[in-house]
């Protein structure tokens, strides 16, 4: 049977900004409890007072997985070195029986050169090569025959080196998203392996970005 308590936190878990506002106390309860009225009392079907609603607040407590809550916290204690690339481009090119030519093409025209960054992912229907700028004339010559859907440049990347058995950890990449989210920092790109992780902004973003990362570390 649902009650007021559970429709708040039902309400509050599917919602990182309620929920990071209420663990750093800095929301105001009776705002929150009169905003909240409307859907609680058309989730239970009546009207609802907004002083049941503050109580149901003040009561609420994260759910919390101890065991996982220390893991997560020395995750974070041994993140490794965090790594900061400018002068990014990004393409975007339609999937094709030829593609993967054009991708070998570049990889070894900056095969030798360990200072140029480079990320492939393929989706269903598309590929994204992100790439230092320097080489925004290789990418166009290999993939001159290829679809291209899409070129966004000034571009940086940040990536965090992770410790081993970080896939096991509940939430770790979620603490990010969720930092950067607060810090109204918006992503153009992601790419992970095992044990690294990295964000793509937009230039004018980067700083911001890092300075986000570097707070929820410490």
């Amino acid at each position: 049977m649902k009650t007021i308590a559970s429709c708040v936190q039902d309400i509050i878990v599917a919602s990182p900004f309620l929920e990071e506002g209420l663990s750093r106390e800095i929301i105001n309860f009776s705002a929150l409890a009169k905003e909240l009225n409307a859907p609680i009392s058309k989730m239970l079907r009546k009207p609802i007072k907004d002083g049941a609603i503050m109580m149901a607040l003040r009561r609420y407590q994260q759910p919390l997985n101890l065991e996982n809550s220390k893991s997560l916290k020395k995750t974070f204690n041994e993140l490794g070195d965090i790594t900061v690339r400018s002068n990014l481009s990004d393409f975007t090119f339609q999937n094709s029986k030829t593609l993967i030519h054009s991708h070998s093409q570049v990889l070894e025209k900056i095969s030798e050169n360990h200072q140029t960054f480079y990320a492939f992912t393929r989706g269903m229907f598309e590929s994204n090569i992100i790439i230092s700028t320097s080489e925004k004339e290789s990418v166009l010559k290999a993939f001159k025959k290829e679809n291209q859907i899409g070129l966004q440049e000034k571009l940086s990347a940040i990536s965090i080196y992770l410790p081993k058995g970080n896939s096991k950890i509940v939430g770790l990449y979620y603490q990010i998203f969720k930092r950067l989210a607060w810090e109204n920092i918006t992503l153009y790109e992601v790419v992970s392996t095992t044990n690294e992780f990295t964000i793509v902004v937009e230039d004018h973003l980067v700083d911001k970005a890092f300075s986000a990362i570097k707070r929820l570390i410490d």
